[in-house]
C-alpha cells in the first residue's frame, strides 16, 4: 500500500516475515532508515512497518533494504492497507524462508498443507526426549546399546526439532549478528556434535559402556562421555518456551482485523444494484435498511432512523438522524430507511483511522524488550569467547585436547539459557492460567510490565461500569393514572418495537396484549390500539403533536427530571391524554462503587471516560463515587485523553468494552476489556475479563503484579545460575554431565517458582 502524504513524500506499510523479538524491530528500522529520505516504524505485533519515503523512490527499494536486514518484506496491497496484517497461506508455517527465529510464523493451526508447526515439533521432540533423559540422566536404566539409542532418538530432535533456532542463527550470522538462538544452536551442537565424536571415535561406543559420574571435574577418560540427554532437554524446553512466546504475539494483530470485520461486506445502491462496499466512490449514493449496517461515511439525502451508533460514542441510546445529518460507516440503522451519499471510503473511513489508531498504539507497546533479548547482544558473545579461550588455555598449558574440549563443551552447555528462556513464557503460562479460572485472560509480557506501575484507571462507562442495556429507572404517573394500567397499556405497545429503549419499556408488561394497527414514526415515537385503547409512546414533542397541545407543567417538569438525571424520558398515554413520563437509562452495575472504591485503596485514581453525555455521566459518577469525569469524546479524542495523561506522568490502565474503546485500549499502559465486550475491544487489550462485573479489574492488576514479580525473580536466579556456573566450567571443576543436570535444576526452579502462582488471586 502506497499513498500521498505530501508533495515530495509518500507512505507505504510493508509486511515484514521473520521478525521475533525486539532486536529484530531495531535491525529493521535501522536498515531502512539508511535509506536516504525514510524513516519508519516496524510493529512487531502485526509484522509491519509504516514508512514514509521520497516521492521518487521506488518502494522496491525499501523491500530490498529489508531483505538487506535478514528478513522478507513486501509492500501491502490497497485491499489490505486499512485493516491491518492479512496472514496468506503463502505466510504460515515455520518452514517458509527467511528469517524466523525459531518459528515468527509457526501457528497453532495451520493452513498450508506440508507445512509443519511449531506446536507439531515440540510433541514430537518431547515424545522422543523422555526416553534420552531417561536413559542419560539414571545409570540403571541403561541397557547394552542404550548410547546408540539416544543417538538415534536425539538426532531428529537437534536436527529437526531445532531447526528453526539453526535457521535463525545462521540468517543472523549472514549479517554479522548473535542472539540467544546462536547460543542455543552452539550449545545443542557441541552436546551432540561431541557425543557423536565420542561414539564413533572415543570409548562411549562400546557396548556395555555406563556413564563415569563424577560432581567435580572431569572423568580420567573424558571421550567416554556423551551429552545426548542435555541436547534433547534444551532443545525441548526452548520449543516450549518459543511456543508459549507465539501464542501471546499471535493475538497482538487481531485488534485491527476485527475493527475491519465491523464494516457492511455490500450495498444497495440507489438504483437497486448490490455491490461490494470496495466498489463504492465518494458521491455514490446508496440505501440503509432498517437493521442493516451503514456502508461507509456518509450525508443522508433523505429518510430518518434511529442509529446505534455505540461502536463510535459508546451512547446506548441510538442517535436520531435525517437529511443533512452525517453517518458514519459501520454503525446500524435501527428503525428507519436512508438514503445517503459516501463521503468517504476506503481507509479514509472513521473505521479505517480507528485501525490505525490501534496499529500506531501498538507499534509503541511492541518495543518493550524482555530482559533476555536485551543481555543477549552482550552475553552471547562473551560465553563463545569464553569457551573458545577455555579450550586454548588448556592446549597452551599442555592438558589433553579432549579434557579442554570437555571443559569448552561444558562452558556452552552451563550457559545455554533454557532457564532464561523460559524464566518469562513459563511464569506467563501458570499466570494466565491462574488468571483463566478466576476469569481473566492476560495476553503477555506486555500485559505484565503494563501493569505493574499503574497508578491511574481510567474506566468507559457504558458495559463497563454500567450494564450497557436500558433500563426503566422510574415511572412518573400524571392524572391519577394506575401505574398497573401504564406499565400493561404501555409496556404491551412497546413490546412490538425492536428499538432499545423500546425492549426496556416492553419488559413492564407481564403478558404483553396483542397490538392493533402499530405505527413507528422512527427515531421519534410510537403508537398503536391495545386492549381497544389507542396508545402513544415517544418524545415530549411527538406527545404533543401528536395531541395537537402543549404539555403540562408537570409532565415538563417531569421530562426535565429525568433527563437531568441523564436518562431518556418516555412520555406515553391513551385515549389523547398524557398518563405517564417513564425514565429509561442504563443502570450502574451493583459492583461498581464496591469496586471504585477497592482502587483507591490501592492507591489508584480512577477517571471516568465516556462518549455519553455529561448528564448522564455526572449521574453515573455520583452513584460510583468518581470525581474525574470526562464526557461527550470521540474514540480519537479517548486516545488524546488517555495521552495527555501519560504525559502527565501516569501510568494508564483503561477498562472498556466497545468498539470506540479499543484505540484508546491499545493505547493505554495497561488495557482491560470487560466480559461481553466486542472482538475488537478483546483483540486491543492487553487483559480480557470473561465474567461480568467491574471487580475482576482489582484481581487482574493484583494478579499482574504477582506475576511481574515471579518473572523478575525467575530472570534473576536464572541468569545469576549462569554467571557462577561458568567459571567453574571454565575451570574444568564442573563435569559437563553435571553441568548438564545443573542446567535442567535451573530450569526446574523457574518451573517451581512459577508454579506459585496457581494459588495468587
Amino acid at each position: 500500500m502506497s499513498q500521498t502524504t505530501g508533495p515530495d513524500q509518500r507512505d507505504a506499510v510493508l509486511d515484514i516475515e521473520g521478525m521475533t523479538c525486539a532486536s529484530c524491530v531495531a535491525r529493521v528500522e535501522k536498515r531502512l532508515s539508511t535509506v536516504a529520505g525514510v524513516t519508519a516504524s516496524v510493529n512487531l505485533a502485526t509484522e509491519s512497518a509504516r514508512v514514509t519515503y521520497p516521492a521518487d523512490l521506488d518502494p522496491q527499494r525499501l523491500v530490498e533494504a529489508v531483505r538487506e536486514a535478514g528478513y522478507d518484506g513486501r509492500v501491502r496491497s490497497p485491499r489490505r492497507a486499512a485493516g491491518g496484517p492479512e496472514h496468506d497461506d503463502d505466510r504460515h508455517g515455520d518452514d517458509h524462508h527467511g528469517h524466523n527465529a525459531g518459528g515468527g510464523h509457526d501457528h497453532d493451526v495451520e493452513d498450508r498443507p506440508g507445512a509443519v508447526t511449531l506446536r507439531t515439533r515440540l510433541l514430537v521432540s518431547a515424545a522422543l526426549a523422555v526416553p534420552v533423559v531417561a536413559l542419560g540422566m539414571v545409570p540403571a536404566w541403561q541397557f547394552p546399546a542404550w548410547q546408540w539409542v539416544s543417538l538415534v532418538l536425539t538426532t531428529p530432535i537437534v536436527v529437526w526439532g531445532g531447526w528453526p533456532f539453526h535457521r535463525a542463527t545462521f540468517a543472523n550470522a549472514r549479517h554479522g549478528a548473535m542472539t540467544m538462538d546462536t547460543l542455543i544452536t552452539l550449545g545443542t551442537a557441541a552436546a551432540y556434535l561431541w557425543s557423536v565424536w565420542a561414539l564413533l571415535f572415543g570409548s562411549a561406543g562400546r557396548i556395555g559402556m555406563m556413564h563415569e559420574v563424577t560432581l567435580f571435574g572431569v572423568p580420567h577418560d573424558a571421550t567416554s562421555l556423551i551429552y545426548f540427554e542435555v541436547a534433547a532437554a534444551v532443545t525441548v524446553f526452548l520449543l516450549l518456551g518459543r511456543f508459549v512466546e507465539q501464542r501471546s504475539k499471535r493475538r497482538a494483530g487481531a485488534a485491527l482485523r476485527a475493527l475491519m470485520e465491523l464494516g457492511a461486506k455490500d450495498v444497495e445502491l440507489e438504483d437497486g444494484r448490490r455491490v461490494p462496499v470496495d466498489a463504492l466512490r465518494p458521491g455514490d449514493v446508496f440505501v440503509v435498511r432498517p437493521g442493516e449496517k451503514i456502508a461507509t461515511d456518509g450525508r443522508v439525502r433523505s429518510g430518518g432512523a434511529s442509529v446505534d451508533q455505540s461502536m463510535i460514542t459508546g451512547e446506548s441510546v441510538p442517535v436520531e438522524v435525517a437529511a443533512g445529518d452525517d453517518v458514519t460507516g459501520g454503525t446500524i440503522s435501527v428503525d428507519g430507511r436512508l438514503v445517503v451519499a459516501a463521503t468517504s471510503v476506503g481507509e479514509d473511513t472513521r473505521l479505517a483511522h480507528m485501525a490505525r489508531l490501534v496499529e500506531e498504539a501498538q507499534a509503541g507497546k511492541s518495543r518493550v524488550q524482555r530482559l533476555a533479548d536485551r543481555i543477549s547482544a552482550v552475553f552471547v558473545p562473551i560465553v563463545i569467547g569464553l569457551a573458545v579461550l577455555t579450550l586454548l588455555v588448556w592446549i597452551v598449558t599442555g592438558q589433553p585436547v579432549s579434557l579442554g574440549f570437555t571443559a569448552a563443551v561444558a562452558v556452552l552447555i552451563i550457559a545455554c539459557p533454557c532457564a532464561l528462556g523460559l524464566a518469562t513464557p513459563i511464569a506467563i503460562l501458570v499466570g494466565t492460567g491462574r488468571g483463566a479460572q478466576l476469569g481473566i485472560l492476560i495476553t503477555g509480557p506486555e500485559a505484565l510490565e503494563g501493569a505493574e506501575k499503574i497508578d491511574t484507571v481510567v474506566l468507559d462507562k457504558t458495559g463497563t461500569v454500567t450494564e450497557g442495556r436500558m433500563t426503566v429507572a422510574s415511572v412518573v404517573t400524571v392524572e391519577d393514572a394506575d401505574a398497573a394500567t401504564v406499565a400493561h397499556l404501555v409496556g404491551s405497545l412497546e413490546s412490538a418495537s425492536e428499538h432499545p429503549v423500546a425492549r426496556a419499556l416492553g419488559a413492564l408488561a407481564e403478558v404483553p396484549a396483542p397490538v392493533d394497527g402499530f405505527a413507528g414514526l422512527a427515531g421519534r415515537g410510537v403508537t398503536g390500539t391495545v386492549d381497544g385503547r389507542a396508545v402513544f409512546a415517544g418524545r415530549a414533542s411527538f406527545a404533543a403533536e401528536l395531541l395537537g397541545n402543549a404539555l403540562t407543567d408537570e409532565v415538563e417538569a417531569a421530562v426535565a427530571d429525568a433527563e437531568d438525571s441523564g436518562a431518556t424520558a418516555v412520555v406515553a398515554g391513551w385515549d389523547g391524554r398524557v398518563r405517564a413520563v417513564i425514565a429509561v437509562s442504563d443502570t450502574v452495575r451493583s459492583d461498581s462503587a464496591a469496586t471504585v472504591a477497592r482502587l483507591r485503596e490501592h492507591g489508584l485514581q480512577v477517571v471516568l471516560l465516556t462518549g455519553d453525555n455529561p448528564g448522564a455521566a455526572r449521574a453515573v459518577a455520583s452513584a460510583t463515587g468518581i470525581d474525574t469525569v470526562i464526557a461527550g469524546v470521540l474514540p480519537e479524542q479517548k486516545v488524546a485523553e488517555v495521552r495527555r495523561l501519560q504525559a502527565e506522568g501516569r501510568r494508564v490502565a483503561m477498562v472498556g468494552d466497545g468498539v470506540n474503546d479499543a484505540a484508546a485500549l491499545a493505547t493505554a499502559d495497561l488495557g482491560i476489556a470487560m466480559g461481553g465486550g466486542t472482538d475488537a475491544a478483546l483483540h486491543a487489550s492487553d487483559i480480557s475479563l470473561a465474567g461480568s462485573g467491574l471487580a475482576p479489574v482489582v484481581t487482574a492488576i493484583r494478579l499482574s503484579r504477582r506475576t511481574m514479580r515471579v518473572i523478575r525473580g525467575n530472570l534473576f536466579w536464572a541468569f545469576a545460575y549462569n554467571v557462577a556456573a561458568l567459571p567453574l566450567a571454565a575451570l574444568g571443576l564442573l563435569n559437563p554431565m553435571i553441568a548438564g543436570a545443573a542446567m535442567a535444576f535451573s530450569s526446574v526452579f523457574v518451573v517451581l517458582n512459577s508454579l506459585r502462582l496457581r494459588t495468587a488471586g
